[in-house]
């Protein structure tokens, strides 16, 4: 229920107290501002509220607070107020400002002397200012030579400054910090890849296919695959398959600093995976030297440096999941050096016969490396792979499907 407020059969504060007893089913609505103030002016000075005692006052305070809908503080200070002036009023907000210091027309001095120069640096310009102030007797500088020059920086960004310069700059691109930039220790765990592109040349103003080459650092298993472009819509889907085609779960995903993996859809997809991303730090070359090397010693040693067009990467990945893929990893030796410390501390890597392993064996002979098997993955649903066609076998195999994959570049 609301009411309008209209008290004047109340007399005095008993009766006001007997009011507030049943006030808590009736809701009071308060006027304008002005009449807000009058109405508790009238009040208070109606009931002698100087007068009062303490506990009449508490009852009063209830009372403007329960009809104007007040807090107890403002009601509190309303009051102060009567008591000092007689009055209730609204306070003038006055807002504290500095004076300032340099007018318009120094600002455009500031302005003019600064393009004049070209735009020098902060401690250039502020020299000038003093030398057309001092050494040339110019008095119109007298105040703005006395600028900082950090406040020089300030002032160049004013609407003034802006208006009279016109030296308007180009929005800078927000630089996203996407992957965390360090160099991967794997520590002899599988899981830790290193990926990289490789373009088949260019041929006329067109673009060649892409590979995208990824290598695991412990064991050395290398699953490669071909797209057309580097956009999203082929890269994405390409490196799901190649994630997927691992037999051991992927822990860190490693690249140099290029945009078609550095960039908020790769960041989606391996953060789905719960893959963490890394990339190469500045003038350290060896970073993701694997994968380097991995893109001379198999990728050209197999596909060439020949223009292959971008239309034939369907061809080529069913090349490389095919076979390709499969022979790389199951049937090629790969280098893993020994380490050797001389007496003087420096580490030596050495390469042995023994040292020449496949991926796949590598990856067995790690400790424990049953348990870094993706689920629903055996060693012995692997082991099938490798005993399917011998080493020759399968070497003979991926010639073979590479000739055909190659008849169908030739032009014709």
């Amino acid at each position: 229920m609301t009411i309008t407020m209209k008290d004047e059969a109340l007399s005095n504060i008993k009766e006001i107290k007997n009011l507030l007893k049943f006030s808590d089913k009736v809701e009071f609505k308060r006027a304008k501002r002005e009449e807000a103030y009058r109405w508790m002016e009238r009040t208070l000075e109606r009931f002698g509220y100087c007068q009062l005692s303490k506990e009449n006052k508490g009852i009063l305070k209830q009372y403007l607070q329960k009809t104007t809908g007040y807090s107890r503080a403002q009601i509190t200070r309303f009051i102060a107020q009567y008591r000092k002036t007689g009055r209730i009023q609204e306070r003038v907000y006055t807002r504290n400002r500095f004076p300032k210091r340099y007018s318009r027309e120094d600002i455009r001095l500031l302005a003019e002397t600064d393009e004049l120069h070209n735009f020098p640096n902060g401690v250039a310009l502020k020299k000038i200012l003093q030398r057309m102030a001092e050494l040339y007797g110019d008095t119109r500088y007298r105040t703005i030579a006395t600028i900082s020059m950090q406040h020089i920086y300030n002032m160049r960004k004013s609407v003034l400054y802006l208006r009279i310069t016109k030296n308007y700059k180009k929005t800078k691109p927000a630089v996203v910090p996407i992957g965390e930039r360090r160099r991967p220790e794997p520590n002899g765990i599988p899981g830790y890849i290193r990926v990289d592109t490789v373009h088949q040349g260019d041929k006329n103003g067109h673009k060649g296919v892409y590979h995208i080459n990824t290598v695991d650092e412990s064991t050395q298993f290398e699953f490669v695959g071909a797209v057309e472009q580097i956009s999203e819509r082929y890269l994405i889907p390409l490196l799901a398959k190649l994630i997927e085609s691992y037999p051991f779960q992927i822990v860190n995903f490693h690249s140099d600093n290029g945009s078609e993996f550095i960039n908020k859809v790769v960041v989606k997809l391996l953060n789905k995976l719960l893959i963490t991303l890394t990339k190469s730090r500045p003038r350290h070359s060896n970073d993701n030297a694997l994968v380097e090397t991995k893109n001379g010693w198999v990728l050209r040693k197999w596909m060439g440096y020949q223009f292959i067009e971008q239309k034939h990467a369907e061809k080529i990945n069913t090349f490389y999941f095919g076979c390709f893929n499969e022979y790389i990893n199951y049937h090629r030796p790969c280098g893993f050096a020994t380490r050797l410390q001389d007496s003087k501390g420096k580490i030596k890597r050495i390469y042995r016969q023994e040292d020449f392993q496949t991926p796949y064996e590598k990856l067995k002979s790690i400790p424990e490396s049953g348990k870094y098997l993706k689920k629903g993955i055996t060693f012995a649903m692997l082991d099938k792979i490798v005993y399917s066609k011998s080493d020759n076998d399968m070497a003979a195999t991926v010639q073979k499907q590479r000739s055909r994959l190659f008849e169908q570049f030739s032009p014709g």
